[in-house]
């Protein structure tokens, strides 16, 4: 029997990420609260919430594995989240000019049938030039990334806001590491590379 794979995400660079394995999957968005809980440190909150998205897809369907993932931003030890708008988007950017920025993905594998879940969490870390207010502007005008932790989209052309990237799994940038679920989903014996 073939396992069902399903993204409980909508995200477009998510949805194309995994697409990347040639398989068929469904997606759906699940509605969770996104907010962190007291005294909760960065890690612990991309686990947590990667997790309950995957779980969340129970209530849709029956059986096979969900895959969550939450991503957040961290400087100085602090969460980064969405900047919503420019202002803010300027705020970040304007922070992160000549610093390392940390991003945290949690991933998490849910097999509704079994209800047991296998969740990590892969760290990728961006060094950004020192970048003037007139780029920043610029940067921002043209790609409007306000959804986006850290005001940016490394898949286009917040690329050029970078000194030099530093991780296992560029994929991770995007919120979705495909090494890691690739090892993750052959944990659950799904494996990408098999007929």
């Amino acid at each position: 029997m073939k396992t069902e794979l399903i993204l409980a995400s909508s995200s477009p660079f998510r949805q194309s990420i995994l697409q990347k394995f040639s398989l068929n999957f469904h997606s759906f968005s699940p509605d969770i609260d996104e907010s962190p809980l007291i005294d909760e440190t960065p890690e612990q909150l991309v686990l947590r919430l990667s997790e309950l998205k995957a779980q969340s897809a129970k209530e849709l369907y029956e059986s096979g594995l969900a895959i969550g993932s939450d991503q957040v931003a961290v400087f100085n030890g602090h969460i980064l989240g969405k900047p919503h708008n420019k202002e803010n988007a300027v705020k970040q950017l304007t922070l992160f000019s000549g610093q390392k920025v940390t991003f945290l993905t949690g991933l998490s594998v849910y097999d509704i049938s079994t209800d047991t879940a296998k969740t990590i969490v892969e760290p990728f870390h961006v060094h950004f030039r020192s970048l003037s207010l007139e780029e920043i502007c610029v940067y921002l005008d043209k790609e409007m990334p306000y959804q986006c932790a850290g005001s940016f989209k490394s898949e286009g052309l917040g690329i050029c806001l970078f000194e030099k990237l530093e991780g296992d799994d560029p994929n991770s940038l995007v919120g979705l590491p495909l090494i890691r679920l690739f090892s993750l989903l052959r944990e659950f014996g799904l494996d990408v590379l098999k007929p």
